[in-house]
């Protein structure tokens, strides 16, 4: 059983999970980071991979965002993607306190839009030896440009324009718009492309398979003017010469986004694409979580080396 644990991510308490080895005595361990998708929280698919990757002998911590799941911050369910990287780096900073813990062995993880937060992270936070992404999403393209440039100019600027009015609107004391991650219907959801992320995040989120409490498909609306700012992986060439490792389904709508990325990083650099996986699919379906551990694991032991 993990440890709940809270560290400050600028003035803000996160809530965490620390997975420790059965073994952590004498030497001190190498560590993974782990953030969640976008809506999603730590005992979801980010809880599952610290899991898997703890019984390989790394600590592991998994961590709710800021504004998300048990950690603080308001309003509830900002998604901000500063704060976001900002959490990262916070959670590297509570890491190096402890004594199990080796300060120069510090990985992080992420997944879906945490792996593009923690592709930033890593970017000029140079304590993180080694960072992966699993179904990477750059949260500040999705925003943009819409899946797979689907977005029109028209549109974005509509929404803008929305997010001005809900800022104006909370000035005055109104209670901040919320809208939905994913689907909130099975219908909505069907109505989308079969294998599509939002038609599948409908029946990880909202179904028995990975519903919890704590991840109710809300974010505030007006979040859409700081992620369009955002952008993951406009500087990935400055991990080098760290190395980075993305991990896609080869049948992923989001698959582009890791391939963009890979192409704009410097060596050591890899994208292992995962035969017949959707985006989705690598949250918790076995027969891919499972090479994906194994590889992560390989990765992780090869870079974050005991010297």
């Amino acid at each position: 059983m993990p440890s709940k644990v809270t560290f400050q991510s600028q003035g803000i308490k996160l809530a965490g999970n620390l997975y420790l080895p059965e073994n952590t005595q004498p030497k001190k361990h190498a560590t993974i980071v782990i953030g969640h998708p976008g809506g999603g929280v730590k005992e979801q698919t980010a809880g599952l991979y610290a899991e898997k990757l703890c019984n390989l002998g790394f600590i592991t911590l998994a961590f709710d965002a800021a504004y998300q799941g048990e950690s603080e911050g308001l309003p509830r369910y900002l998604e901000d993607p500063a704060q976001r990287v900002e959490d990262f780096k916070s959670a590297v900073s509570y890491l190096t306190t402890l004594k199990e813990v080796d300060p120069e062995r510090i990985g992080v993880l992420g997944i879906c839009a945490a792996g593009g937060y923690a592709t930033c992270a890593a970017q000029t936070d140079v304590r993180i030896k080694a960072v992966a992404g699993i179904s990477s999403a750059d949260t500040g393209e999705l925003w943009r440009e819409g899946m797979n440039g689907s977005l029109s100019f028209e549109d974005l600027q509509k929404g803008l324009q929305e997010c001005a009015r809900q800022r104006t609107r909370e000035a005055r004391g109104e209670q901040p718009y919320l809208s939905n991650w994913v689907p909130k219907t099975a219908a909505d959801a069907e109505a989308l492309p079969p294998r599509s992320l939002y038609r599948e995040a409908y029946d990880y989120y909202r179904t028995p398979r990975a519903q919890h409490p704590n991840s109710t498909n809300a974010y505030v609306f007006r979040s859409m003017d700081k992620l369009v700012q955002f952008s993951a992986f406009n500087f990935v060439h400055l991990i080098a010469p760290r190395p980075i490792l993305l991990i896609a389904g080869t049948d992923a709508d989001t698959k582009y986004l890791s391939e963009k990325a890979i192409q704009k990083a410097k060596e050591p650099k890899e994208l292992f694409l995962v035969s017949g996986a959707s985006h989705v699919d690598l949250y918790d379906v076995l027969k891919y979580v499972d090479p994906v551990t194994q590889k992560l694991g390989q990765y992780f032991s090869q870079y974050l080396v005991d010297y």
